[in-house]
Formats: C-alpha cells, sequence, structure tokens
C-alpha cells in the first residue's frame, strides 16, 4: 500500500514555486511567467510573505537563504540576519538587571535583514530590479487581500494586546478595535508605501544601471526617511517587555547604514552522492548535517520507516546533535566554531557509540579536544527551573514546549536553467513588537537567542548575528543542482526537514508522500527562544504514529506526548529531475495555506 498524500506532487519543465501562502507563490510564478529566473522569483514570494503572514514574519526580520547558481556552478548562502545593536552588551544588561534577554520589546531587535539580503541576491544572481520583484507586494498591500483563518485567530487571540499594550497594531489590524473576518479583504498602504519609495530610490539611480539601482533602493531603507522613522519612534515610545518593565530601543541609525548581508559558503555533508548544505553557525543549520552523519552509518530502510528502532535513533541523535549546537554554535566572525571536528568521521563515530538501547536523559555535548566546556555541563531540569523563574513563572511545567514552533514561513524556487532558492523568512512578527507608525510593520526580536555569558559562543556582542534557528536546506548531486525544501518552526525545522529528507531520498516516497508522512519533535534541550525551557527525554508526536510504536518508545524511557496529527511546521520543497527536464515540488498540507506551481 503506498504512503498516504494530501496533494499531487506539482511538476513542471520551466520552473516551480513553492511558499506559506498561496498569494506569494502566484507572485512568484507570476514573475517567472514574465522572464525572471528563480531568484528573482524567491524575492517576490518573501516580500509578499511579510505582507501576507505579519503573524509569522515581517521585513523588519530575518531570511537566511541559500542559492545555487547556476552561472557559477555552486552553491551560497547569504547571511540574511541582521547583527545586534552596538549599545546593547551584556554590560548593559547587567547594569539594568537583566539576566535573561526578553523575547519581546526593543531590547532584542536587531538590523532588518530582508531587504539587503533580497538586494544582494538580486544584484549578484538575479536578473530584475527590485521594482519588479516588488510590484506583486505593492499591490496586496495597496489593493488588499482577503483574512484567512491562521491570521484571524491570532488576532482574536492577540486582540487585547494589540488594543492596550501595542495600540499601533491594533489601529492597524483591528479597524474599529474589532477583529477582521475571515474573507474580509484587508489593506496596508503604509507598508506599500515604503516598498514605492524604494522602487523611487531605484528609478532616480536607473540610469547607472540595475545594480547601482538597487544599491539605491537599499540605501532608501537602511538611511534617509524609512531608517530615521524607525529609530526615531522606537527611541521616544518606549514598550514594556518580559522583564516586566519598559525599555526603549537601543539600535542607531549608524547600526542600520552600516549593516551587509553577506554571501559566505555553506556548511556542506556528503551523504551517499548527495552533498547537503546548510548556512553556516550564525544559524542552527550545522546541526542538520551532524544528525545526518549520526544516521549515515545504519541501514534506515531496513529499520522500518517510523517504526520504535528508527525514532528511537532519530531522538537519540537529535539529542547529541543539538547539544552540541548548544555548545559551540555561534557567529563564526566572533566565535571559533569546531565544525571541521564535529562533522568529522572520528568525532561522529565516537558520539554515535554513545546511543543506547534507552532513552538517555543527560544534557550531552561532545568532546571536541580541551574538555566539555564548563558552561554547557548544566543540569536541565535545574535550569529549567530558572529559566522559568526569572520569566516570572510558577515553578513548574508548565506545558510550554518549545515557543515559535508556530511562527516563521519559508519558500524554494527552482528554475530550468538550475537556479534554486530555499529561504526561510522570520522574525519581525507583530506579537513581539509594535507596528511603527507610517511603516506599517514591526521590528524583530531574534536578540532574545544571544546568552548573557561571555564565556560561551553565541554570547551578546556589539554587531554580532544571533543563532537563528531559520534554517533552509539546499542538496546538489555530483555538483549538479537538486533539491532545495525547508519549514517554519524554531528547534523543530532541522527535525522535521531531516525526516521529510530521509522519506525522501531513503524510504523512496514522492515529494508530497514524504511532506505528508508523520513527523516527531525531540524538545530535550533548551528552547531557542526566551524563557529557554528544556524538557528531557520529551519527545512530541503527530498522533497518526502507530500506538504500538508510542508504547515501545515510552517502555524505553521516552516522555511521548502525543499532539495533534498534522501539527508539526509546513515542510515544502523541490526537486530538480535534470536527466528528464522535469521541476517536481510540493508542500505540506499542516497549516492550510501554503501551496506550489509550477509551468
Amino acid at each position: 500500500m503506498a504512503p498516504f498524500t494530501t496533494r499531487p506532487v506539482v511538476m513542471g519543465t520551466r520552473g516551480v514555486v513553492t511558499s506559506g501562502h498561496y498569494l506569494a507563490t502566484a507572485a512568484g510564478f507570476r514573475i517567472m511567467e514574465q522572464g525572471g529566473n528563480a531568484v528573482d522569483a524567491a524575492a517576490a514570494m518573501s516580500f509578499c510573505l511579510n505582507l501576507l503572514e505579519p503573524q509569522s514574519n515581517g521585513i523588519g526580520g530575518e531570511v537566511p537563504t541559500l542559492v545555487y547558481s547556476a552561472a557559477e556552478g555552486k552553491a551560497f548562502a547569504i547571511s540574511g540576519v541582521g547583527w545586534n545593536a552596538a549599545a546593547f552588551t551584556i554590560d548593559w544588561c547587567r547594569a539594568h538587571g537583566i539576566d535573561l534577554i526578553p523575547g519581546d520589546g526593543y531590547l532584542p531587535a536587531c538590523v532588518p535583514a530582508p531587504v539587503d539580503t533580497w538586494g544582494t541576491a538580486l544584484a549578484r544572481f538575479g536578473t530584475l530590479r527590485f521594482a519588479d520583484v516588488l510590484q506583486p507586494a505593492i499591490e496586496l498591500a495597496e489593493n488588499g487581500f482577503p483574512i484567512y483563518e491562521g491570521l484571524q485567530e491570532h488576532l482574536a487571540v492577540n486582540r487585547e494586546k494589540y488594543l492596550t499594550r501595542y495600540p499601533t497594531t491594533g489601529a492597524l489590524y483591528l479597524p474599529g478595535g474589532r477583529v477582521p473576518e475571515v474573507g474580509q479583504v484587508w489593506r496596508n498602504p503604509d507598508w506599500a508605501g515604503v516598498l514605492k519609495r524604494l522602487c523611487a530610490a531605484e528609478a532616480s539611480a536607473a540610469h547607472k544601471g540595475r545594480v547601482a539601482g538597487i544599491e539605491a533602493a537599499r540605501d532608501a531603507f537602511y538611511t534617509g526617511e524609512i531608517a530615521e522613522r524607525m529609530i526615531s519612534y522606537i527611541a521616544a515610545n518606549p514598550v514594556e517587555d518580559a522583564t516586566g518593565s519598559a525599555h526603549a530601543g537601543l539600535l542607531s541609525l549608524h547600526d542600520l547604514a552600516e549593516w551587509r548581508a553577506s554571501v559566505e559558503e555553506p556548511v556542506s555533508l556528503a551523504y551517499g552522492d548527495l552533498t547537503v548544505h546548510k548556512c553556516p553557525t550564525w544559524t542552527q543549520g550545522p546541526v542538520f548535517l551532524q544528525q545526518l552523519a549520526l544516521l549515515a552509518a545504519d541501514d534506515l530502510k531496513a529499520l522500518g520507516h517510523n517504526s520504535a528502532d528508527y525514532l528511537h535513533l532519530l531522538i537519540e541523535s537529535a539529542k547529541l546533535a543539538f547539544a552540541d549546537r548548544e555548545a559551540y554554535y555561534g557567529d563564526p566572525k566572533f566565535d571559533t566554531v569546531p565544525l571541521d571536528i564535529l562533522l568529522s568521521p572520528t568525532y561522529t563515530a565516537r558520539r554515535r557509540a554513545l546511543i543506547a538501547g534507552q532513552a538517555c536523559p543527560d544534557f550531552r555535548p561532545g568532546d571536541v579536544g580541551n574538555g566539555v566546556p564548563a558552561y554547557a555541563t548544566f543540569n536541565v531540569q535545574e535550569d529549567n527551573r530558572r529559566a522559568l523563574q526569572v520569566a516570572g513563572r510558577a515553578v513548574k511545567d508548565l506545558g510550554l514546549g518549545h515557543s515559535h514552533v508556530g511562527d516563521t514561513t519559508h519558500l524554494d524556487a527552482v528554475d530550468r536553467r538550475g537556479n534554486m532558492v530555499a529561504a526561510t523568512p522570520s522574525g519581525g512578527w507583530l506579537a513581539d513588537s509594535p507596528v511603527i507608525p507610517g511603516l506599517g510593520f514591526p521590528l524583530g526580536s531574534r536578540g532574545q537567542m544571544f546568552y548573557l555569558n561571555a564565556a560561551r559562543p553565541n554570547a551578546l556582542a556589539p554587531h554580532k548575528r544571533p543563532r537563528a534557528t531559520l534554517t533552509p536546506s539546499l542538496v546538489t548531486r555530483h555538483g549538479k543542482p537538486f533539491m532545495v525544501f525547508g519549514t517554519p518552526g524554531g528547534d523543530g525545522q532541522d527535525q522535521w526537514t531531516l525526516q521529510f529528507f530521509l522519506n525522501h531520498v531513503v524510504f523512496g516516497m514522492n515529494l508530497q508522500q514524504a511532506l505528508d508522512a508523520p513527523t516527531i519533535t525531540c524538545v530535550h534541550f533548551p528552547s531557542s527562544f526566551y524563557p529557554r525551557p528544556a524538557y528531557p527525554n520529551r519527545v512530541e508526536v503527530e498522533g497518526r504514529v502507530d500506538r504500538a510504536v508510542l508504547t515501545e518508545l515510552e517502555r524505553r524511557g521516552h516522555e511521548v506526548k502525543p499532539i495533534d496529527g498534522w501539527a508539526n511546521g509546513k515542510v515544502m520543497g523541490i526537486r530538480l529531475d535534470e536527466a528528464r527536464g522535469v521541476i517536481a515540488g510540493g508542500v505540506s498540507p499542516r497549516r492550510v495555506i501554503g501551496y506550489g506551481l509550477g509551468w
């Protein structure tokens, strides 16, 4: 019997696009029809997603991006994560009595990354102008789009907050104080105005060429009126955050003007005849590769898809890999990250030997040569209690799980020339920061991922990138373009995408079958998000997994927490079959609104 599937695999010969909202996918399709390549289409989809899924991402947030350039014949990572304010330091936090960076308000705001990220991508790898790729988003913002269930639910849950604590958000999203109805057309003219200012700046420099115009559009966002409005508003309007106090923003005009997205080498690992590429350790991306390396020596197909043996191995591998993430990952411009050791066969074999038949309750980072760092030897239960106390919560398991598993979105694009893009827009979401009047969007809160221990990686420092959970994936075969994929979902991203990848390349499922199969999430390790709870030995399992398998996992010592059968993420992906000249893609039906299109 074939695995269950909900949708057909989308196939085409000229291009395929996927995204977290069907209207964004349509925008990417439109750009390809107009002659744009995969990078052009991806940029258009990203800006549309910033508007269409404001509860999950925004133009004030981040967008780590992977690109395979057909012209250059290789993969690249674009650092779509803005840096921290120069004025926000560990000493500042100590002087103001802050022991844990809050997950909301202005303190954790980093420089908004999407505009320069896509400007960088368009200038180097694209073919169109900013004005071309921004047009679909401008039209959606000016003419409006229908409110859908997920956005309405978010506004209903946060109505009181948006009417009292974040009144500028309420004024925009709750007209007359009421939650919009599903199907009601909603507009954001201020947001459209921001994009139109970028287009105007580009047009003024068009005589200097396409790249110079893109640079002018970029400058219009990070300097001048838009930047001044951002900085002046957060400086003059302190907001209460999770510390219980009100704080003004610490970002400066200098912070915005000096930040640039960078094109970097991805981190890569061979798996059979495939090579998987991830963003460097300014994301959690390499944790996917560490898990894959731990699994590579096992005959996974013989274990059986979603069998107790298979899931136990996945869970215990995740524990080891994510422990290393906590111990060693950080912005490589500041932190020395021993990826050569962490991904080496010798180190991986030592780590793999730690996996036994029973669940291990301990937090076990590896020794890369100098002993396990003291900061990484904490007791998970005690650290969890401390985090909840700092957050002003009762000292008990509140069932919080890992936060932000429903935030973020994703997009992919592949064209017939072999250009591929995977990008994961996130941050700048509505719930953490108020909308800035006249701009129509809030800033982000990615800085909450920094630690306040200067001895460890990912410690707060001026102009440093926080280690983001956002983690697109790109795969080549013998150096040629093969596949791109990703998902929303915080710390779960590199677990659900790994399961999708193995479903396809090991278990032989087609793309949609691989997307639809039920997944599990290990939450044994500290969350990347405030207040960083951890749940030793806990695994959250979509309810469609066989009950007998869950019983066996419990017998092995796992704390199994069944959840909704379609709860984990919204994985999507596209594969290029160069031999046949066919591009195939799909999107999980989870969270309903994501779709793919091909032609």
